[in-house]
């Protein structure tokens, strides 16, 4: 004889109730109930429990561990991504609650140009940057040299120019040696308006200067042809 206890109390997955209160694309608030290295366990009633992946967390932020964002016990507002009742799985995620940023960073963000970025973190092949929207960018260490030769510190906030940025990777690589070693390649390979112009403009007076000597020379010799047949 095989006996049960959970039998005698209703099934909270059932079926029917459970395709209709949590079907995809609907939002609820939850209990954070337990934090994994992959993500956290969300209890959204008694009996009903979603995962959310922490790459599901933020649009913005490179979060390794759950416990970054929330603490066991804190409620958590999500939207449910995937339902599979048979085996009672629920897929929840918290950055779906707002539109992709990243279209928009596309447009906020070209390859090109400079920005302020402040330093967040500092790993051994770079650092983390932080720039205005709270998005986050990569510098590498040979991008990080100051002009006078010396490297930034934690906190501090400087030029950065970007050099890569990919909306399906989520990723923008900055460099602030870029930012000035251009401006300065621009002064030295191009020469100055005023120089260009003065020297334009002393090469035509030259040319015509020449221009009227030939033209007098001319007309002098004219004139002695002139005198002659008189």
């Amino acid at each position: 004889m095989s006996l049960g206890i959970k039998q005698l109390t209703d099934d909270h997955w059932n079926k029917a109730a459970v395709l209709t209160k949590y079907a995809v694309g609907t939002t609820h608030t939850g209990i954070v109930r337990n934090l994994t290295n992959f993500g956290l366990f969300l209890e959204l009633e008694e009996g009903i429990d979603g995962l959310v992946h922490v790459s599901d967390l933020s649009w913005t932020k490179k979060i390794k561990h759950p416990s970054e964002f929330v603490k066991v016990g804190e409620e958590l507002q999500v939207k449910v991504l995937e339902l599979d009742v048979d085996n009672r799985r629920l897929a929840l995620g918290h950055k779906q609650l707002e539109e992709n940023p990243w279209d928009t960073f596309e447009d906020l963000f070209p390859v090109g140009s400079v920005h302020k970025g402040t330093i967040t973190n500092k790993i051994d092949k770079g650092a983390l940057v932080e720039l205005p929207y709270g998005i986050e960018g990569f510098a590498g260490n040979k991008h990080l040299t100051k002009e006078d030769g010396s490297e930034p510190e934690m906190g501090e906030s400087l030029d950065f120019r970007v050099v890569d940025f990919s909306k399906d990777d989520k990723r923008i690589v900055l460099s602030h040696t870029a930012s000035y070693r251009e401006v300065e390649a621009k002064r030295t390979s191009k020469p100055s308006r005023s120089s260009s112009s003065q020297s334009s403009g002393s090469n035509e007076a030259e040319r015509s200067t020449l221009g009227d000597l030939e033209a007098l020379s001319n007309l002098k010799e004219q004139m002695k042809q002139d005198e002659k047949k008189n």
